[in-house]
């Protein structure tokens, strides 16, 4: 983080002096007691606060506390990919671990077992939501900081990246009374977002709407939100039976992971209920194979699911350093252009600069495949139909695939190459 160096650096030397005027033990996780006392001071606090600070700036997800035998390192991980910001002396992992846990209320002691836990925070006016993971390691604790900025919970649907035509179907699908729409993908493809922006659409003063989360990560004002809680036997399942006791127009379940829960999401919409959820699936496509999976009937998904929305996130060209380049051929021809339409195309990419820290990137956008259902499909989905007839199907009405969807942001400017074929390599 160029600009953000010398900060941190001076933050870590200040850390080092305290250091050298503490008991060895404590370099080792001895000494409980004091262990708390050098966690909350001011050296650690203003070290942490620096490291926080900087990763909101710099519009961060994670920070990841990294011990290794002869290194220790932190990372900021910014639209997707890790950057290194700093290598503090390994004599600070104890103090820096201590006092990250002293920040999120967990026990400074513990150093044997994994530990979660979460705080929220006041940084620069905004705020923002620091959740904590510890885990054990061969050389010390790992720890991964989890930063959800409350703001964030905010956008809409034409803030997202949809294209205008898969935007408006989208609305149109979640104004129905009943039925499912699943937003499908791998973990970190952004579903949530899509979830959030979603409620905020159909939030209306004549709508009861109710989610199950795990966990709550934006708070929505006049949508009753739930967290499960395992321990308490509190599961998505459980929940959303409760929820349905509850009279809700809407329903949302932050993820459908195994068959009981997608028996109630499916039961939920037969009742008249609008369900939306999200679950870990490839594509579009990849959603109604999960459910199947699952134990659902086809006849029963062909009844209640609306549309399945695939999704991936690709990271936007740095507007401060973006020009203008000639691809090899080779790349354009992976999306099926030919030849001789490529001389009327332009391609952009990013050269680097401190605005994107060098990468030649700022930021992220999401890729959208929509798969919707009709009469026609639903009858090869009862059918139980293969899923190439299925997805045949769904293209000869219209559906665009991620790919495709992403080549168009391509020559739109907003996006390279390189993200959207690294996005989509394992797709059709």
């Amino acid at each position: 983080m160029p600009d953000n160096e010398k900060f941190l650096d001076d933050a870590i030397d200040e850390a080092k002096n305290l250091l050298g005027k503490t008991p060895d033990t404590c370099k080792t996780g001895g000494e409980a007691g004091k262990l708390k006392e050098i966690a909350c001071s001011a050296p650690i606090v203003n070290l942490l606060n620096t490291v926080l600070s900087h990763a909101v700036k710099e519009k961060a997800s994670d920070v990841h506390f990294e011990p290794f035998e002869k290194d220790y390192r932190i990372r900021y991980r910014i639209d997707g990919t890790c950057y290194d910001a700093a290598h503090p002396p390994r004599d600070l992992i104890f103090a820096i671990n201590s006092g990250i846990k002293a920040l999120a209320n967990l026990d400074v002691a513990e150093n044997v077992l994994p530990q979660n836990g979460s705080v929220i925070m006041d940084m620069g006016g905004k705020a923002v939501e620091i959740r904590v993971s510890t885990i054990p390691t061969l050389y010390g604790e790992s720890i991964a900081v989890r930063i959800l900025d409350k703001s964030a919970g905010s956008l809409f649907l034409d803030q997202i990246g949809m294209n205008n035509d898969i935007e408006s179907k989208v609305r149109e699908i979640i104004k129905k009374p009943n039925g499912i729409f699943l937003v499908a993908g791998p973990a970190g493809s952004g579903k949530a977002t899509t979830l959030y922006s979603c409620l905020r659409e159909v939030n209306k003063i004549d709508r009861k709407i109710m989610t199950v989360e795990d966990p709550v990560e934006h708070d929505i004002e006049g949508v009753i939100q739930t967290a499960v809680n395992a321990r308490a036997g509190l599961t998505f399942a459980r929940t959303l039976k409760h929820i349905l006791m509850q009279d809700p127009d809407i329903v949302m379940v932050g993820e459908i992971r195994d068959a009981e829960t997608a028996n109630m999401a499916v039961q939920s919409a037969l009742s008249g209920r609008l369900v939306l959820s999200a679950l870990h699936a490839n594509d579009s496509l990849g959603a109604i194979v999960k459910l199947i999976n699952l134990s659902i009937e086809p006849f029963l998904i062909a009844s209640t699911v609306k549309a399945a929305l695939g999704q991936r996130l690709v990271r936007k060209i740095c507007a401060k350093c973006k020009k203008e380049y000639k691809p090899p051929e080779h790349e354009i021809m992976e999306f099926g252009v030919l030849k001789d339409k490529m001389k009327d195309m332009k391609f952009y990419k990013g050269e680097g600069c401190p605005a994107c820290n060098g990468s030649g990137y700022k930021g992220r956008t999401g890729l959208y495949e929509l798969f919707v259902t009709n009469d026609a499909i639903r009858d090869l989905i009862t059918a139980h139909e293969n899923l190439s007839a299925i997805q045949n199907a769904a293209r000869d009405m219209g559906m665009e695939s991620l790919r495709k969807n992403g080549f168009k942001k391509i020559i739109e400017g907003v996006t390279t190459i390189e993200e959207v074929l690294r996005e989509t390599k394992e797709l059709l």
